[in-house]
């Protein structure tokens, strides 16, 4: 069992990296010589964008808010990392990059973040990855970089219109002072006057300390020498500073090494210092000015993970504050801020992932990435620095890890508390297989599970493990007294009894804890006649007036029935392949998933007419979900899905149509912390006692 805390875990970190040894394998695959860089711009635009769903915007001397990133519902067209990305107004321009075969790319396009839409925008007079940057005037530049091997050309185009009006080419505006690769560029702009720095680099042989900066993208001039020469530099600029956090470091032999230092360069003096350190070392990060912080996100750790940590960091106080995590581990991606103040989005686009591991793995468990990511103020989770910073929920998260044959309870940061059966706890007779559900009850003293192929329901203390009540005949599905058929989502009510949809047998049961049928709803019969009989139901949600809300498979319809077998309301679906699991939200607004489309799986807000008011239907990429059994909605707004065959958990904001948190590695099975299996439900816990989502049963 896992009950380290992230601080703890990030200590163990540091103590090991100094016996880091290894090169990053991604570089060692592609099999070139990758003189690489993050290539992305951080920006002072004041361009105004959409401001994001709720802002924990904090007050004077308070902590910063904390960081909801989210999985856009779009996607790259292609994999690319180590591309160049900048600021374009309200979206953003990219130029160059690499393939995952290694061939860099000499195409401009540009991605209007509103709609996703990619659009050609023409091509640099040569391919290029790891350069870095930025717009000057009327045009966009790229800085050195390497196709494969590092060079001095500067490269210009006009930037371009979104969506782009033409498909120019690029024009080789200058040479740097040397070949650099490996930088990162930021802008400032004062008054009228636009200059770009060039900040950490390498020439093919040596780290580069000069700091460069330009106005014209054809002259140089000196500002100052960084204290840690590095390589892929996470860089923004704040108040006429210029940032520098973390990057990979000289070491003799082939070890990879990385710094932690936080490096800030004071164009007026020209003077750089480090002016604190990041709790671990990095590089390959983004970085992003959003309400008068700087946050650092992602990044490589030497010879280890690709992580998903977001860092805030306070220049006034110094202060390097947790601020959330990402959804999908990512470094060398392209980065850029749009928009300033209230407004600023920060948006990682593409990049690569070497490896994963640890509770705060997510996304995509290896490769180059199509998956663009954005950053905004979190309305949830609290202030950075708050031991839930960026969290989705509170209090503690029951999971049936139906793959793994086993229930698990989390806490807001991951850590896991406890896992059913267990060496101590062990399982009931006839084994504990098949956990399609679990739910709290009774104040969160136990866990009811109904265990749907193994045909049984069981009653577990929490946290005791100790079996309380069980029924059915494991392994023996039947429709006689005393056994079930494929038993789906069982609530054990407040008054003692369980519900249970016993799907194969086309019935809603009601049982005593004498485990006599109290009631019934549907009489065998696998058709849709309200009051008489239902069609294959799998769902059986209690709701706050004792009714319950049914979802029958065959013929996709939702009914709702008294405890008697009245039907009050049913409603047909023609457009919903598989309904699964609804939920009521409002008096008539309810919440359903779309288990098995033909594609992707949905998830949908709906009325008693029929009516879909939200959806989230995203058909292709990390954010497409398959087969996702339930969703429930969590007290702050967001969704909270068990997206059954990706093997995880995600947090879907239905403001901005993202996936903003995950617990579990895309399309990856696991037992280790940080993975699961077809988690085929789940149920939240608040520190009161209750169960937010289903309060009769709490």
């Amino acid at each position: 069992m896992e009950r380290q805390t992230r601080s703890q875990r990030r200590l163990r970190r540091r103590r090991r990296r100094a016996a880091a040894i290894g090169v990053l394998a991604v570089l060692v695959v592609v099999g070139v010589v990758f003189v690489s860089c993050l290539g992305g711009s951080s920006t002072t635009s004041t361009t105004t964008t959409k401001p994001s769903s709720g802002t924990n915007k904090p007050g004077h001397n308070a902590e910063p808010p904390s960081i909801e990133a989210g999985v856009e519902p779009w996607q790259l067209q292609a994999q690319l990392s180590r591309e160049e990305v900048v600021a374009n107004g309200s979206g953003l321009t990219v130029l160059g990059g690499i393939t995952p075969a290694g061939s860099s790319v000499a195409g401009v396009y540009t991605l209007d973040p509103a709609t996703g839409t990619h659009s050609s925008a023409g091509t640099l007079p040569d391919a290029v990855h790891d350069g870095a940057g930025g717009a000057l005037g009327s045009s966009t530049f790229v800085f050195g970089g390497g196709s494969p091997t590092t060079f001095a050309t500067v490269q210009s185009i006009a930037t371009p219109a979104i969506p782009p009006s033409g498909s120019p080419t690029g024009v080789v505006a200058g040479r740097l002072p040397q070949p650099r690769s490996d930088l990162a560029v930021t802008t400032v702009t004062v008054g009228k006057t636009t200059t770009a720095y060039l900040v950490g680099g390498y020439d093919g042989t040596t780290y580069l300390p000069g700091v460069l900066s330009t106005t014209d993208g054809s002259h140089y001039s000196s500002v100052a020498d960084l204290p840690v020469p590095v390589r892929y530099p996470a860089v923004a600029a704040l108040n006429g500073n210029v940032y520098a956090f973390g990057g990979q470091t000289a070491a003799p032999g082939s070890a990879t090494t990385a710094t932690d230092a936080i490096q800030r360069i004071d164009p007026a003096s020209h003077r750089a210092t480090v002016v604190g350190h990041l709790p671990q070392t990095l590089y390959g990060a983004a970085a992003f000015v959003i309400l008068g912080t700087i946050y650092v996100a992602g990044g490589q750790s030497p010879a280890g993970p690709t992580l998903t940590q977001i860092y805030a960091y306070v220049p006034s106080t110094g202060k390097v504050l947790d601020a959330g995590l990402l959804p999908q581990a990512v470094a060398f991606g392209g980065y850029a801020t749009v928009g300033s103040g209230t407004s600023a989005i920060g948006y990682i686009v593409g990049g690569e992932v070497a490896a994963q591991s640890g509770n705060d793995q997510a996304g995509v468990a290896s490769g180059s990435l199509q998956t663009v990511l954005s950053l905004r103020p979190s309305p949830y989770g609290g202030p950075a620095g708050s031991s839930a910073a960026g969290a989705p929920f509170s209090g503690k998260l029951l999971v049936a890890d139906r793959g793994n044959d086993r229930l698990l309870v989390m806490d807001p940061a991951r850590n896991l508390q406890w896992q059913y059966p267990s060496a101590t706890m062990p399982a009931p007779p006839g084994g504990f297989y098949f956990p399609d559900d679990a739910f709290f009850f009774d104040h969160g003293t136990g866990i009811i599970s109904n265990q749907e192929d193994n045909h049984t329901i069981v009653e577990i203390g929490y946290p005791s493990g100790a079996i309380q009540w069980q029924y059915g005949h494991p392994g023996q599905p039947g429709s006689a007294p005393g056994y079930l058929n494929q038993p789906d989502d069982a609530y054990l009510l407040k008054n003692g009894t369980i519900t249970v949809a016993d799907a194969s047998n086309n019935r809603i049961l009601f049982l005593s804890q004498q485990k006599q049928v109290t009631g019934q709803i549907g009489n065998g019969a696998d058709a849709h006649v309200p009051g008489t009989s239902v069609a294959y139901p799998n769902g059986d949600t209690p709701l706050a007036d004792g009714n319950v809300l049914v979802s029958e498979i065959h013929g996709s319809w939702v009914d709702e029935y008294t405890p008697s077998g009245h039907p009050v309301w049913s409603v047909q679906f023609p457009t919903v392949n598989y309904p699964s699991d609804p939920q009521q939200l409002g008096p008539d607004l309810y919440l359903m998933t779309d288990y098995d489309p033909p594609a992707e799986g949905r998830v949908l807000e709906f009325d008693r007419e029929g009516k879909i008011s939200w959806s989230y239907d995203v058909t292709a990429g990390d954010g497409m979900l398959k087969k996702p059994s339930l969703a429930e909605r969590l007290p702050n707004g967001l969704i909270l899905v068990n997206d059954d065959y990706r093997d995880r958990l995600v947090a879907i904001d239905p403001a901005i149509n993202s996936i903003v948190w995950q617990y579990g590695l895309t399309d990856t099975a696991g037992t280790v912390p940080g993975l699961i299996s077809i988690p085929d439900g789940f149920d939240l816990l608040l520190a009161n006692g209750t169960t937010p989502t289903h309060l009769q049963t709490g």
